[in-house]
């Protein structure tokens, strides 16, 4: 299915998909879960435009390739051009928010890490990025999201973006620094503890702040 920007009211969305910039390790439950140690700065890396899917109806995860794990994260949608930006004016480019699965082959990560290489082809090949439509950013307090993912019924991640090691505005401002993040771009800001390997016939079902609710299952593609 292509991707394309959706709000979820149904209004059309004109900002072309650009690239999704990921921070790593950004709540200090998921840093415990993965044995690694907290870091001074955002772990930053980009999944290409082709790693976006919908999350919706189904969601394909590569077979062969060891396991393919879940990762749900706020994902806010870049509105307007931000370069350089202080935290105070960072929020002012967010069009829309929603929820993300960076979708990540563990094994071949695990692989790479020890041999001292990018991750590039752990998160971000075809499809590792599956996006929720979003929702306007009026009304919303950006340190006080919660979302959730369940897995086949079962709740797996729940998080709050208060609990967040780099906050919303600071995280935005941090990117802005290193990375122009221009219309269409996604930024995901982090996954909470839980995570944990998808199979083909998965049911995942995500909300976001009680204004959100997605589902997908889950197939392996070849």
């Amino acid at each position: 299915m292509t991707y394309r920007h959706r709000f979820a009211e149904g209004s059309r969305c004109d900002l072309p998909p650009g690239k999704a910039v990921c921070v790593g390790l950004n709540y200090a439950a998921h840093v415990a879960e993965m044995n690694s140690a907290a870091a001074a700065e955002p772990v930053l890396f980009i999944k290409p435009r082709t790693a976006l899917v919908p999350f919706a109806g189904e969601i394909a995860i590569p077979a062969g390739r060891g396991a393919c794990h879940f990762e749900t994260e706020v994902a806010l949608l870049i509105g307007a051009p931000l370069r350089r930006a202080p935290p105070e004016a960072a929020l002012q480019a967010v069009a829309g928010v929603g929820l993300a699965l960076d979708l990540t082959l563990r094994d071949l990560q695990g692989q790479l890490k020890a041999a001292g290489h990018p991750w590039e082809r752990a998160k971000g090949f075809d499809g590792a990025c599956a996006v929720s439509e979003v929702v306007p950013p009026t009304g919303l307090d950006f340190s006080a999201l919660s979302f959730s993912l369940e897995l086949n019924g079962i709740c797996r991640q729940r998080g709050h973006t208060g609990d967040l090691l780099a906050p919303i505005p600071e995280l935005l401002s941090h990117i802005s620094q290193w990375f122009t993040l221009e219309p269409g771009d996604l930024v995901l800001t982090g996954t909470p503890e839980g995570v944990g390997p998808l199979t083909a016939g998965d049911l995942l079902e995500a909300e976001l702040a009680g204004s959100l609710r997605v589902s997908a299952r889950v197939i392996a593609r070849s």
